[in-house]
């Protein structure tokens, strides 16, 4: 039990210097975490050596990474490690999604996450079977399970790299779509194995049903954490009824047979653009926002840390060949995909230009769960433990080239060609004035908890109330700006000194007769 603890406690402190690293060096955080977790890698083998002094306590440091590491990737259909990491994730991205982005690009989102997979599987697929030699068997399982953007690293990825956001709804939503028409198309080569015919009218129906009740159950359990959320007051509540809400979505599609992801991603849509705005305070939808940005922080932590761990570097020369020809048959497939399907709706609707096809086509990174998915497979009258092993290799090698190649390749990419606006007075000035209104709404209801005396409450009032005024001041908004500012203000507080009075209320006036005067002047 130690040990665990000992594990737990390096992770954290892990992920804590990879976090200070991305910052001062400004390298994705994701590269940084894989680098981590390959260092660590080579370090403990090279310590683990017989004669080692150090031996056996590092021998016990694998093989609890290496329980850890079953437990999430290797259990069945992906074990903790989709129905635990993933939803999160999922769920942090779609929150912080708006309809109106999503509505503009959901369509060509949609080809990318459906007949995108299906281009992609059997582009890969050929070219290892055909150009390459490998068994078709082989090819296309292989094809199928890396076909999908990893959600995971596209999630991580486009938070940290500054994309228009109508973009980045278009990658985040097929990353997170495409994952069942993947596992439901790796499902029926798996199935197929050694058949003769495959029954397409129950394949088009699983489909249909996987997607189909995955958004229905998102939506339904959506909406009744909304009902519930009206009805409770307490912040930490209606963080816990989130929680709910993530993983009861999860648990209960997957139940059915229909997809978890999905039901999480319709829920995390449901949440951010209606929930979050009606039912929720201010104060409680900052400190649910928090919690769920520090749950995918953790969870991205887990992921990437766990692909530097099993990409072996000593042993990536024996089989460097196999690895690359298959990096670029996805490379290949993803081209093929990306760059047709974009440039249809850009003559439809304008709205995917060549920059976006660039960066999508950067942005198809695979990760941690082609890895779950190719722990799926087992061994059979077809695939041979050879074969299994082959699979193997190419996955973990695809996954750990794509993170290490495409990630700087796309920073620097976005960097160049889309350099970050500035936020706008406007939207600063709105931030600003939703802290202020959150610090103001904590102090009522840490009062009315008697956890703040009436002088402690006055205090900050009086501060709040000092730093709105320096708001007021320095903001270079319109008059009507203004006004509705003070109207908002004087929502806010108690009725304002007579000296503060007198200075809203000539403030206005001079500056119409300025105003007056200098247009009577022009």
């Amino acid at each position: 039990m130690a040990s665990i603890e000992l594990v737990i406690s390096a992770f954290l402190l892990l992920t804590f210097i990879a976090a200070i690293i991305s910052l001062r060096l400004k390298l994705p955080y994701t590269l940084v975490l894989v680098l981590t977790g390959v260092l660590i890698t080579v370090v403990i083998n090279l310590l683990a050596l017989q004669g080692s002094p150090i031996q056996a306590p590092t021998q016990n440091v694998i093989n609890q990474l290496q329980l850890i590491y079953r437990q999430l990737i290797l259990g069945g259909g992906g074990g903790l490690y989709v129905g635990l990491i993933v939803p999160p994730l999922i769920f942090e991205a779609m929150i912080h999604i708006h309809g109106s982005d999503l509505k503009t690009v959901i369509k060509p989102s949609i080809a990318l996450a459906t007949i995108g997979v299906l281009i992609a599987t059997a582009v890969t697929g050929l070219i290892l079977w055909q150009v390459i030699g490998l068994s078709p068997y082989v090819s296309f399982l292989f094809a199928a399970l890396i076909a999908p953007t990893d959600v995971v690293t596209v999630l991580e990825v486009f938070r940290r790299v500054k994309v228009p956001s109508k973009l980045a709804t278009l990658l985040d939503t097929e990353a997170t779509f495409n994952d069942a028409t993947a596992i439901i198309v790796f499902t029926i080569i798996l199935s197929s194995i050694g058949l003769q015919h495959i029954n397409v009218f129950n394949t088009l129906f699983n489909f249909g049903f996987t997607l189909g009740a995955g958004v229905i159950i998102g939506l339904g359990v959506a909406f009744a954490g909304e009902v519930l959320s009206s009805l409770i007051e307490d912040r930490i509540a209606e963080t816990i009824l989130t929680i709910a809400v993530v993983y009861g979505s999860f648990a209960f599609a997957s139940g059915i047979g229909a997809s978890g992801l999905i039901a999480v991603a319709v829920a995390g849509l449901y949440f951010g653009n209606f929930t979050i705005r009606t039912a929720l305070e201010p104060a409680t939808r900052e400190a649910v926002q928090i919690f769920w940005q520090i749950a995918a922080f953790i969870g991205n932590s887990v992921a990437f840390l766990l692909i530097g761990f099993q990409a072996n570097i000593i042993t990536f020369p024996e089989s460097i060949l196999i690895i690359l020809a298959a990096y670029g048959a996805v490379l290949v497939s993803r081209a093929a995909t990306v760059y047709p399907i974009l440039a249809f709706f850009r003559r439809i609707s304008g709205n995917a230009t060549k920059v976006w096809s660039n960066i999508a086509m950067l942005g198809g990174v695979r990760g941690a769960l082609s890895i779950a998915l190719a722990a799926t497979i087992t061994t059979s009258a077809v695939i041979s433990e050879t074969d299994l092993h082959t699979i193997n290799t190419m996955v973990f090698g695809v996954a750990f080239i794509s993170i290490m190649i495409q990630v700087p390749l796309l920073s620097n990419y976005v960097k160049r060609k889309m350099p970050e606006p500035a936020a706008s007075p406007e939207a600063q000035l709105e931030d600003q004035f939703a802290k202020i209104a959150a610090s103001i709404e904590d102090a009522h209801h840490l009062k009315s908890d008697g956890k703040l005396s009436d002088k402690e409450f006055t205090e900050r009032l009086d501060e709040n109330r000092v730093e709105l005024e320096k708001l007021i001041a320095k903001s270079k908004a319109s008059l009507e700006t203004r006004k509705i500012i003070q109207a908002r203000a004087s929502a806010l507080f108690p009725p304002l000194p007579k000296r503060a009075k007198r200075k809203s209320k000539t403030e206005p006036e001079n500056e119409e007769k300025e105003y007056s005067q200098n247009s009577g002047n022009s």
